[in-house]
C-alpha cells in the first residue's frame, strides 16, 4: 500500500540526505543550494552522523540534522525545521559557531580552520516581512566587506517558495521538499524527471511501503503534531497572559486617572471652601466695621 510521505518530516529528510546509500544525493543537494558560494563544486563527502533506521526507533530521534565533511575538509550542516519559535535564530547561529569551533583541538593553529556551511530549511516563515525565500548570511562589515570567507548560514523558507517552472537545481530541490508529499512516485511530473529526483522519490516510496519505516514516519508525525499543539497552546497562553496584563495595566491607569480626578476634585472643593471662608470673614469684618462706625457716630 502506498502512503503519502512528506520529505520534510525529519526522519525522512535524514534518510534522504544522511544515508550512505544516498551520499550522491547529499553532494547534489549541497552543490545545488550553495552554488557559486563554493570555490569549486563538491566532489565527495563523508557523512559524519549517518542515518541509522534503528536510532529513529530506539533513540527518540535525538539527532536529526546531517553533518558532513568534503575532500577539502570543509564542513556542512543541513537541518529541517518545521516549527519556528522565538529563539530559533540564536540556535541557528550557535550550532554554526559550535560546528566551526569544534575543528580546533589542543595544539591546533587558527590557520587550520576550514569553511563551515549551515543550511536550514524552514517549513514556516521566520522573516515575515521579507518576501524572499532564500537568505544567505556571512561575516561582513557595514559597507559589505568580508571579514573572512569561511562559509555562512543559508535559510530557505519553503512556505515562501513558489516556482511553476523549474530553472535551477536549487529550485528543483525546494519544490520537491515543499510539494513532495503530493507527488505520485509512479507518475512524476516533468520537473522530477532527473536521476537525483527519481532517487529521492525512491526513498519516499521506501518509507511508504516498508512497514517498519512507515511506523517510524507515523510516530514522528504524531510527535510533531503534539509539539505543534503544545506550541499553539503556549502561544495562546502567552497571548492570554499579555491580554490580561494589558487589561490590568489599563485598569490601573483608569484607577490612577480616577484617583487623580478625585484628588483634583478634593483640591477644588478645598479651594472653594477656603474662598467661602475668606469671603465670610471679609463680610464679618465689614459688618464689624459698620457697627464700629455707627457707635462712633452715636458718641458724637
Amino acid at each position: 500500500m502506498h502512503h503519502p510521505i512528506d520529505p520534510k518530516i525529519d526522519c525522512v529528510f535524514k534518510a534522504l540526505l544522511g544515508a550512505e546509500n544516498n551520499r550522491d544525493l547529499l553532494i547534489h543537494f549541497l552543490n545545488a543550494i550553495l552554488g557559486t558560494a563554493l570555490p569549486r563544486p563538491i566532489a565527495d563527502v563523508t557523512i559524519l552522523n549517518p542515518y541509522n533506521e534503528r536510532e529513529f526507533l530506539d533513540d527518540k530521534l535525538s539527532i536529526v540534522d546531517v553533518k558532513a565533511r568534503d575532500d577539502q575538509q570543509r564542513l556542512y550542516q543541513v537541518e529541517i525545521q518545521l516549527l519556528v519559535y522565538r529563539d530559533l535564530p540564536a540556535r541557528i547561529l550557535y550550532t554554526w559557531a559550535d560546528l566551526y569551533g569544534q575543528q580546533l583541538q589542543s595544539g591546533h593553529a587558527y590557520s587550520e580552520l576550514r569553511p563551515t556551511y549551515a543550511i536550514w530549511l524552514l517549513a514556516e516563515s521566520l522573516l515575515p516581512h521579507d518576501p524572499r525565500a532564500v537568505h544567505r548570511y556571512v561575516l561582513r562589515d557595514e559597507s559589505g566587506g568580508v571579514l573572512i570567507d569561511h562559509g555562512g548560514i543559508w535559510l530557505l523558507e519553503l512556505s515562501k517558495f513558489a516556482a511553476e517552472q523549474v530553472e535551477t537545481e536549487q529550485q528543483r530541490w525546494l519544490k520537491f521538499l515543499k510539494e513532495g508529499e503530493q507527488l505520485d512516485a509512479d507518475n512524476l511530473p516533468d520537473w522530477m524527471q532527473t536521476d537525483e529526483m527519481r532517487q529521492a522519490m525512491s526513498t519516499l516510496k521506501a518509507f511508504s511501503e516498508k512497514e517498519r519505516a512507515y511506523h517510524a514516519y507515523q510516530a514522528r508525525q504524531n510527535f510533531l503534531r503534539q509539539q505543534r499543539s503544545i506550541q499553539n497552546e503556549l502561544a495562546e497562553a502567552m497571548a492570554a497572559t499579555e491580554a490580561a496584563r494589558s487589561e490590568t495595566q489599563a485598569a490601573r491607569s483608569e484607577t490612577q486617572a480616577a484617583r487623580s480626578e478625585t484628588q483634583a476634585a478634593l483640591r477644588a472643593k478645598k479651594a472653594a471652601l477656603q474662598r467661602e471662608q475668606t469671603e465670610r470673614q471679609a463680610k464679618e469684618d465689614a459688618l464689624a466695621e459698620i457697627e464700629r462706625l455707627k457707635a462712633k457716630l452715636q458718641d458724637q
